[in-house]
Order: C-alpha cells, then sequence, then structure tokens
C-alpha cells in the first residue's frame, strides 16, 4: 500500500495556492469543495463530496459538486478512478499508483506503484501516446465459516 505520510489538512490559503496553482479560479464553492478533498487521505464519490461540503448548510448544489470534481480532475489536482459504471471515486493523491477495490464494502485502498510490475505492454496505436495505466485489484472479504 501507500507509504506515503498521512495527509494534513490544508489551510484556506494553501488550498487557494493549489487551485490558483492548476489555474482554476477559488470561488467560495470550489475551496469548500477542495478543502473535503484534501482534508485527509481518502477516496470519496461526489455525494460524499456533496454531503459533506453541505453538513451544516446547504452551500453547493449537486450540479456544482459534480461540475468542480470534473474541472479539478481535468486540471490534474485530483485523479477519477472509475472502479465500475456507476461508482467514481475522486483521489486527491495524483502520484502514479493503483488500487484495490474491495467489492464488498465498497472500499478503495492505495497500492504503491512500485507494488506492481506491468511488463510487455502493448504499444499503443498510430497517432497516440500512452497517458497513464490505471490498475484496480477488486477484492471481496473473504468468507468465514
Amino acid at each position: 500500500m501507500q507509504k506515503r505520510p498521512p495527509r494534513q489538512p490544508l489551510s484556506q490559503q494553501q488550498v487557494t495556492d493549489l487551485l490558483t496553482g492548476h489555474d482554476i479560479q477559488p470561488t467560495q464553492q470550489r475551496l469548500e469543495i477542495a478543502q473535503v478533498l484534501f482534508a485527509r487521505d481518502q477516496h470519496l464519490s461526489a455525494d460524499d463530496v456533496l454531503k459533506q461540503v453541505n453538513q451544516d448548510t446547504a452551500r453547493a448544489s449537486k450540479a456544482t459538486v459534480y461540475n468542480t470534481l470534473g474541472l479539478f480532475a481535468a486540471k490534474g489536482l485530483i485523479r477519477e478512478v472509475i472502479v465500475d459504471p456507476s461508482r467514481v471515486f475522486y483521489d486527491p493523491n495524483t502520484c502514479e499508483h493503483h488500487h484495490f477495490y474491495n467489492v464488498d464494502t465498497g472500499e478503495l485502498m492505495d497500492i504503491d506503484a512500485d507494488r506492481l510490475a506491468l511488463m510487455n505492454l502493448p504499444a499503443p496505436p498510430t497517432g497516440t501516446v500512452a497517458d497513464g495505466v490505471d490498475v484496480i485489484i477488486r477484492i471481496r472479504n473473504q468468507a468465514t465459516a
């Protein structure tokens, strides 16, 4: 699994700098969404983010959260991890790594890239270049007798 030290919550200024460093205008709603995403090492769905942002009072609509997550992913601030067509997680860890996905619990866990050897990958089609490799290993809880 990932060997990084635990993520520390970012200050308002650090979040602002992070957004502007990725060419994202830091609106109040984007700042709140980013603070939720970067509070700790976690993999959140859009609904998880929406729930946390609106925990006390409604501050952001579902459309705003989805649009903001899409913008953050497009700008390389977060990674979109699609575990199946109906489950998408947003990962603030943009370092090269892979995932275990527990289909019983819905938990997504990081795997260090150096723990998985990828060899003999096919050459991409003419006129294209590889942009990354994402490996998701689906696991289940072991049945207990």
